[in-house]
């Protein structure tokens, strides 16, 4: 990740925290999960079957390596935030969620979920799900917008970096 791209994280984080109030809570120095590298023995037997795993290595070597310092960063900042790699995954198409959890002076932030998921058709599809904290007085509701495609040959960690910090942005928004 960009050293211009961290300096805006840093930033929305905080003024989020200015604008809350939230204190830190604590230091959350987990270390990012490992990345699983399957071994998988199944030969690739049609393009269909290529296309996928290309689609889930780009995923671990460009988003996934995003992904990490995005989620050291918000833990660093008192924010909860976890990956769930379904890169790897056999016989499904490869995704990668980061859950975003702000923290709230109040506690009641709810989890909010960016997805990078390959679309056999299009690429790598980026959706986000974005759900308002309860303490606001907005209704929560489940829905998920598409912010986002490009092929996988194309992916790049810029434009990771730019669809991660607007769902940031957006998230720490509404909390």
């Amino acid at each position: 990740m960009s050293e211009k791209s961290l300096e805006k994280l840093r930033a929305l984080l905080k003024g989020y925290a200015e604008r809350t109030g939230a204190g830190r809570t604590g230091g959350a120095g987990a270390a990012g999960a490992a990345g699983a590298a399957g071994a998988d023995v199944k030969p690739v037997h049609d393009e269909s079957e290529r296309r996928r795993r290309a689609c889930g290595e780009r995923l671990q070597k460009v988003v996934r390596a995003v992904l990490d310092r995005v989620v050291d960063e918000l833990k660093n900042a008192g924010h909860e935030a976890v990956i769930d790699d379904q890169s790897t995954t056999a016989g499904a198409y490869p995704s990668l969620e980061l859950a975003f959890t702000p923290r709230s002076p109040a506690g009641t932030a709810l989890t909010s979920v960016l997805t990078f998921r390959c679309d056999p058709r299009r690429g790598i599809a980026v959706a986000r799900d974005i759900k308002p904290s309860p303490a606001k007085g907005r209704v929560v509701t489940t829905s998920s917008d598409r912010i986002g495609t490009m092929k996988v040959e194309a992916i790049s960690v810029e434009w990771v970096e730019t669809k991660t910090l607007s769902f940031i942005e957006a998230v720490l928004k509404v909390n």
